[in-house]
């Protein structure tokens, strides 16, 4: 992906984050949230990472189930982290960076469990995500994907260098290319399906 186009999507996500949890879309995101966390299970004390965490709602509902994990958001948006900031109500527990998913700036086995929700569809290297995916995540740890699969559709134009959707065996396929086992699949809330992986 070229620097060009990250530069596009970052000004894409820094021109909706304004609105983004004022959109019908907001209260979509949030049944998918609930429905995601009861398929979570945390150690004491996790560390986890939030990629594409935009205004930081899933991080927040994480924070209030487990009470002793601490998190990152990672997001390509810096008005995206500004309003997830400003919302924060688990600080210092829950912080928020800049950072791009292909590049991920964590050390190896830092994260206890890594989560992606309706981001994934925009990486245009998923290959690379999963292999920074299995790179930061501990020998324990578990990566939990949820997004999108829409039938025979593989693109739509939405943002720039579009959208692309994925089906479970894809998904398994990109976590074997780098040593990450599909747990199973569980459909959340109508096409979003939830794949959870792990190293074991």
């Amino acid at each position: 992906m070229t620097t060009d186009l990250f530069s596009q999507k970052k000004t894409f996500f820094d021109r909706w984050a304004p609105n983004y949890d004022f959109l019908l879309t907001t209260i979509f995101y949030q049944s998918v949230h609930r429905r995601l966390l009861s398929y979570v299970s945390l150690p004491e004390g996790a560390k986890i990472l939030d990629l594409g965490c935009g205004t930081g709602r899933l991080l927040e509902r994480l924070a209030s189930q487990f009470p002793d994990l601490t998190g990152i958001g990672l997001d390509l948006s810096p008005e995206m982290l500004r309003q997830a900031r400003e919302k924060n109500q688990h600080h210092p527990r829950l912080i928020y960076c800049q950072g791009n998913a292909e590049a991920l700036p964590f050390a190896d086995g830092q994260f206890d469990a890594v989560f992606n929700t309706i981001s994934f569809l925009h990486y245009p290297n998923p290959n690379q995500v999963f292999s920074e995916v299995s790179r930061v995540l501990n020998q324990q740890g578990q990566f939990y994907l949820a997004d999108s699969t829409i039938g025979s559709v593989r693109s739509i134009p939405f943002s720039p260098g579009g959208i692309r959707f994925y089906s479970p065996q894809q998904r398994e396929e990109f976590g074997q290319a780098v040593g990450l086992n599909c747990l199973g699949h569980y459909h959340l809330l109508g096409r979003v399906l939830l794949s959870i992986f792990s190293h074991s």
